[in-house]
């Protein structure tokens, strides 16, 4: 990890995010020095994907500001952000299922063109340059990510793996200096999501700062520097894995207040002295659900 420096390559202040009266992002600040993988944590609703919106320009907070290298970006269009340097991709990155793995990350390189549109519709010289240009940058990036093998086929072919991977390599099309990952390990395998944290950490290798928001915790305590934990819009902690883990807060945003849960006890010892047999097996469920749903 890269030292600490005086001033972060982004820095949160005070962002809220209204929606009517639902308030999705209440007062959060945090930082991320350069080098840094930075997560994005918290139970489902807690407003990490508002969070993310924010500090990429896809959403204006209401209030609050975002600072990149110590420019305030606050209120800049998502692709002035990108350009520089500020990239994310998406639960459901946009990727064109029909065209190959490698042109894909070849259109993806739009932001560092040169040539018009125009140019590139009439094939001028500068138009082909690009074309090169990007050609040879998406096979390199292609090779850094391990999907040098798949580069020339279908994206609607590749397993899941490769089709998250695909999503973030064209992320790496457009430079970013920043790279904010929504969920980059969910629905893969524990064997994809072992090559996936290799992936990630190779990119942090490059140069490239890292914020990502994920539900696998054990993937986000394998690969986190320092975590961010967001609960009902608010931040409720900040530090490293292991100050996390043993964090009170975070342990009741994920699991419940222990007195609610002898409240819970109370009630049904109550109900099993009544003995209320079908409030018992309604008792017993929930028990089972909500062990279910612990991440």
């Amino acid at each position: 990890m890269t030292p600490m420096n005086p001033t972060p390559l982004m820095e949160v202040r005070n962002l809220t995010k209204r929606f009517g009266g639902l308030v999705a992002v209440n007062d959060v600040s945090f930082a991320v020095q350069e080098g840094e993988i930075l997560s994005v944590i918290g139970p489902n609703g807690a407003g990490k994907s508002t969070l993310f919106k924010l500090a990429s320009s896809f959403l204006t907070p209401t209030s609050g500001r975002v600072f990149f290298r110590g420019e305030d970006v606050t209120s800049q269009s998502p692709h002035i952000a990108a350009r520089k340097g500020i990239v994310r991709t998406f639960q459901e990155t946009t990727i064109f299922r029909n065209m190959t793995a490698l042109d894909n990350v070849v259109v993806a390189h739009h932001l560092r063109s040169r040539a018009s549109l125009p140019g590139f519709f009439f094939g001028t010289k500068t138009a082909g340059e690009d074309e090169k240009r990007f050609r040879e940058s998406a096979s390199e990036i292609l090779n850094y990510l391990g999907l040098g093998d798949v580069r020339d086929m279908i994206a609607s072919t590749l397993p899941h793996g490769h089709l998250r991977a695909l999503g973030i390599a064209i992320g790496m099309a457009a430079d970013p200096k920043l790279l904010l990952l929504d969920e980059p390990f969910a629905g893969m395998n524990s064997e994809e999501t072992t090559q996936a944290i290799r992936m990630v950490r190779g990119i942090r290798d490059r140069g490239v700062t890292i914020i990502l928001v994920e539900h696998d915790m054990s993937a986000v305590m394998t690969i986190s520097d320092r975590i961010v934990v967001l609960n009902f819009g608010k931040k409720i902690a900040e530090g490293t894995p292991a100050g996390i883990q043993n964090d009170e807060l975070v342990i009741e945003a994920y699991l419940g207040r222990e007195d609610e849960n002898e409240e819970d006890v109370n009630e049904e010892n109550v109900n099993e002295e009544n003995g209320d047999e079908e409030t018992q097996e309604s008792n017993a469920s929930s028990r089972k659900a909500g062990i279910e749903n612990v991440p």
